[in-house]
């Protein structure tokens, strides 16, 4: 049995406006109609599949779980970093928790943010890495390229490949052009596409050998493991000194056990709007729509609105990319698709909050967008999930009014509690202690208005939470 192991943390930001980090690309539909951390779980899930271990961040568990859910994938294991540490510890606290009960497991390490069309040539490769894996092998797979791409890593091999696992030579970084060009013409490289296959065992030993640092700190994290609802959270303390560096250069460009398995079917890790643009099945003219979008005389360009409000019209447009949100709007040349991310570096550096953060907030419950803010009021639209509730709660610097606009709420107010349909409303007092769930089958929208002198999300005192959140902790 082969366990997935996706890497679902990041903050993808040269695919800004759409990815953010408080909802980066893996949980959206840039290609298709489903997230590509979606897609990722049905491409590795099969008879020869385990159930899927994920390895995220704490704001992204409840996202997690809920795609989970609607992908159709029960009984899972999500293990939450207390923060980001790059892939070499998230790595090896997923080999350390497997291999507490069988040290033969073998992992298939894989970035929840690909696009892999051929799900079934991918589980095929899969299925001949495992054999060779449970040798006590370490395996990375090689993308076949079709072109001289400057944005990924490559892989030298000993020649070119035949279709069969070859040991590898050595990893190249990203290339200029000129170079990216002579190593494809070569035919005896490929890229690196990030994902891994070993055994617990084989890569416990590799950090053993190569980047010993790490054991310590990581196994006391996952040693001091706490099970929160259906998640377990590595222990902060002993994380927090684990150093920042990814699986490649802690252990694979050291180790002499590798092996590279050629993948020659088509593979994108969305490393850029150009990127979405090719997986997007361009029409005649190079162009790419979506949403309310029209092009008129334009070629090789992009066009995407993610508002119905926002209409986006090109004309006479050429290798352009033109992205809008609610709340920002990328025009950018195509061939510099890559600086996308100076761009978020430069929101930034002047405080904008559209640099990390959506309208769309999303909570466990739900989601709610703010539609006016000003110096003493809100009004916010709020989304709740059928049978899902928000805590019990009290604010100290602010009164809100819910109206309800579809669908049935069960409001508590104090010692009164109350079903809400259709524009019915309520008014809930300063300092009051209120509830608002969701007792339908479809979700309930209200509109909320928030008066007060100070409205932020962390005026909360909370009594009770089905989703075991703190003090002041948002939603």
């Amino acid at each position: 049995m082969i366990t997935p192991v996706l890497l679902c943390g990041g903050s993808g930001t040269r695919l800004w406006p759409l990815s953010r980090k408080s909802y980066p690309k893996q949980f959206t539909a840039l290609v298709g109609a489903e997230s590509l951390f979606q897609a990722s779980v049905r491409r590795l899930r099969g008879d020869e599949f385990s159930k899927p271990l994920v390895i995220t961040g704490s704001d992204f568990r409840f996202i997690v779980t809920e795609q989970l859910a609607e992908a159709g994938e029960t009984g899972g294991t999500v293990l939450i970093e207390p923060e980001a540490r790059n892939t070499a510890p998230a790595v090896l606290a997923a080999a350390l928790h497997l291999a507490a009960t069988d040290p033969e497991a073998v992992m298939l390490v894989a970035p929840s943010d690909h696009v892999i069309p051929d799900s079934a040539a991918f589980r095929d490769v899969a299925r001949q890495g495992a054999e060779i894996a449970s040798a006590g092998k370490l395996l990375t797979f090689g993308i076949s390229p079709d072109r001289p791409e400057t944005g990924y890593g490559y892989l030298e091999l000993s020649g070119p490949p035949n279709g069969t696992p070859v040991p590898l030579t050595r990893f190249v970084e990203k290339p200029d052009l000129a170079t990216a060009e002579t190593m494809v013409s070569s035919g005896s490289y490929l890229w690196n596409a990030g994902i891994f296959m070993f055994t617990a065992g084989a890569i416990i030993e590799a950090f053993r050998r190569y980047a010993p640092d790490f054991l310590p700190p990581v196994s006391a994290a996952v040693k001091g493991m706490q099970q929160d609802l259906n998640f377990f959270r590595l222990d902060a303390e002993p994380w927090a000194s684990v150093a920042d560096l990814s699986i490649d250069y802690a252990v694979m460009e050291k180790a002499d056990n590798l092996m590279v398995i050629p993948f020659t079917k088509a593979w994108s890790d969305l490393g850029g709007w150009d990127a979405v643009r090719r997986e997007s099945a361009p029409d005649g003219s190079g162009n790419v729509l979506g949403g309310e979008a029209t092009a008129i005389d334009c070629e090789s360009s992009l066009l995407r609105s993610e508002s119905q409000d926002i209409e986006v019209v090109g004309i006479g447009l050429k290798n352009t990319l033109v992205v809008a949100t609610s709340d920002a709007v990328l025009v950018a040349d195509a061939s510099r698709a890559q600086e996308v991310k100076s761009a978020v570096n430069a929101l930034k550096a002047k405080g904008a909050k559209q640099a990390t953060e959506f309208p769309r907030d999303h909570r466990p419950w739900g989601w709610f967008e703010t539609l006016a803010l000003d110096n003493r009021f809100q009004v916010k639209r709020i989304v709740v999930k059928p049978g899902a509730a928000l805590s019990l709660q009290s604010h100290v610097h602010r009164s809100e009014h819910w109206i309800v606009v579809s669908g049935t709420a069960k409001v508590t107010v104090d010692d009164e509690v109350k079903l809400l349909t259709e524009n019915q409303s309520v008014y809930i007092p300063l300092g009051a202690v209120h509830r608002m769930e969701n007792p339908g089958k479809v979700p309930m929208t209200l509109i909320e208005v928030q008066t007060g002198t100070y409205l932020g999300e962390d005026d909360i005192t909370r009594y009770e939470d089905v989703y075991s959140r703190g003090q002041g902790a948002k939603g």
